[in-house]
């Protein structure tokens, strides 16, 4: 296969795939907490690399320090205060940090994550602990927001170890959080939030102001799916809408993840191109404004892994270095995983990580492939062709390069959507090539209308909320016909908790070791095969 997708270099992949598989053997060992001295066998390893002047030698050396290093991360972040497990729950009255807010469902609820700042007898060994917190506020009070200082009194207990994978203590485990403080009640704020989340919510409260600017009168539910794409606020669906996207496997159209992040940042870029700006501005400036955007909305998992890939693409491009979509990926993923191994767990780190790889090691390659093959009115110089004859090969090339993308993505959109939602949904495979650039529009409507409300031009955001209420009623009516065919979804699941993961693996691996051949002698096939014999020998149906 000849492609300009193909050969691109990774060299971080030396580093990423063993940190990777130490990462998972820790979890599948239950590493020690003693993490130090893995540690300093991955130093000694690193030393020994260095040292090393055979390139085998050198290589396996350095391999073996990431390993290490790997495990020592995963038991770093997974400790636990053994002394915990298997006690009952018990009342306490704890100091609290905000660290995040989750969307609020009721006037008087509020949850999220939090650091116990202090904890009193008999629990003084919760000072320092994450965890999760849900609690009642007084009517009247307003709700914490991040940085503040609270006090609480309620019930906390530990995270049950090794929970099930689908249960919500198995986020809590993989978010590194390990206790649980609910049934509680706010008591008083002991210190305000900073200055700079104060700017966050309020701006967070100003933008949905924004985008609900004509909407909201006449169609709430569109308002509130605007919202929910824009914002992440999935509260904002109602019942109907929250079914609809969760069995046709389109949910992730309203999560801050790559293809929002995508599509904003294109969006900066190109108003700051229209200023005229430097190119060195403009990288400052559009990054600076994509961080607040994503702080805004909460600074989600998976907006921030989508910022720091965005982050690396765009210094590539202020470097003058040719651009190199699956290096950017590899070094995001790589500081992620260093700064929070445990997301590696999680299944928005698998699913975005996962669909972008599969999109830029097989989809791209794929499509090109095709269009290079099936050329309309090759025999006839394109100087030559009537207005008709380009318009045909145009969409012939577009419907090409949709299909090699809509491939790649359900390949790891099936092994997804059996671990995480219990669904098999060949449906979504042909609902996406038309929703994605479908929700790109209306993500791209949604830009411009906060950028019009917050410039003061409440009439451009009314007509740019208009126009994104008028994409997502198609998304809608498409995602309803889809979901209403035979065979759009099933009822699916893995026959034992490690195939998930195990299965994800595999189709990666074929697809790394096909893009590293440049997909010659039918390795093309190779994904597909694996994912057949993963859904033939370990996948239970209805």
């Amino acid at each position: 296969m000849t492609s300009r997708s193909l050969g691109h270099r990774a060299p971080l992949l030396w580093l990423l795939l063993p940190y990777l598989t130490g990462v998972s053997a820790g979890r599948v060992a239950d590493a020690p907490p003693a993490a130090v001295w893995l540690l300093a066998g991955a130093l000694a390893a690193a030393v020994m690399a260095i040292f090393l002047r055979r390139p085998t030698a050198w290589t396996a050396a350095l391999a073996g320090a990431m390993v290490l290093a790997g495990v020592a991360s995963y038991a770093r972040e997974a400790r636990r205060l053994a002394a915990w497990d298997g006690l009952p729950a018990r009342e306490a009255r704890l100091g609290l940090r905000i660290d995040r807010v989750f969307a609020r469902v009721s006037d008087n609820k509020v949850s999220g994550f939090a650091v116990v700042t202090r904890a009193e007898p008999p629990v003084e060994e919760l000072a320092g602990q994450r965890v999760y917190f849900s609690l009642t506020v007084r009517p009247g009070t307003k709700p914490p927001v991040r940085s503040a200082l609270i006090t609480a009194r309620g019930v906390v207990e530990a995270v049950p170890r090794r929970p099930p994978p689908d249960s919500f203590d198995s986020y809590l485990e993989m978010s590194g959080v390990e206790f649980k403080f609910t049934r509680g009640r706010m008591m008083a704020e002991e210190r305000p939030p900073l200055a700079y989340y104060r700017f966050c919510h309020a701006a967070e409260e100003r933008f949905s102001v924004i985008l609900s600017a004509g909407l909201e009168d006449k169609r709430p539910e569109l308002a509130g799916a605007l919202r929910a794409m824009m914002l992440s606020q999935k509260h904002e669906l109602s019942r109907d809408q929250e079914d609809l996207f969760m069995h046709s496997g389109t949910m992730h159209l309203f999560a801050i993840s790559g293809l929002h992040i995508g599509v904003i940042a294109a969006g900066l870029q190109a108003v700051l191109a229209l200023l005229r700006l430097p190119r060195w501005v403009r990288f400052v400036v559009g990054l600076a404004v994509l961080w607040l955007f994503v702080d805004i909305t909460g600074a989600s998992p998976s907006a921030v892994r989508a910022f720091v890939m965005v982050a690396f693409l765009q210094s590539a491009f202020l470097l003058r270095r040719p651009g190199n979509p699956l290096a950017a990926l590899t070094a995001s993923a790589l500081v992620v995983l260093l700064v929070a191994p445990l997301q590696l767990f999680t299944a928005s780190f698998q699913m975005s990580y996962g669909i972008v790889a599969a999109l830029l090691l097989l989809g791209l390659p794929l499509g090109e492939a095709w269009q290079a093959k099936w050329k309309l009115f090759s025999s006839l110089p394109e100087i030559s062709w009537t207005w008709w004859q380009r318009r045909l090969a145009f969409l012939q090339r577009e419907t090409l390069a949709a299909l090699g993308l809509g491939l790649a993505t359900a390949l790891v959109a099936a092994v997804t959507g059996i671990a995480f939602f219990h669904l098999f949904t060949p449906g979504a495979i042909a609902a996406n090539l038309v929703l994605i650039p479908l929700a790109s529009l209306a993500i791209l409507g949604g830009f411009v209308s906060l950028l019009c409300g917050v410039t003061g031009w409440l009439s451009g955001s009314v007509l740019c909320n208009h126009a994104a209420g008028v994409v997502l009623v198609v998304i809608q009516w498409l995602i309803g016909r889809c979901t209403q065919m035979p065979g759009a979804f099933f009822p699916a699941a893995f026959a034992g908790p490690w195939w998930s993961g195990s299965a994800l693996a595999l189709v990666l691996a074929a697809c790394l070791a096909g893009y590293a051949l440049r997909w010659r002698r039918g390795s093309v096939w190779a994904p597909f095969a694996v994912l057949a014999l993963v859904m033939i020998f370990g996948v239970k149906f209805g």
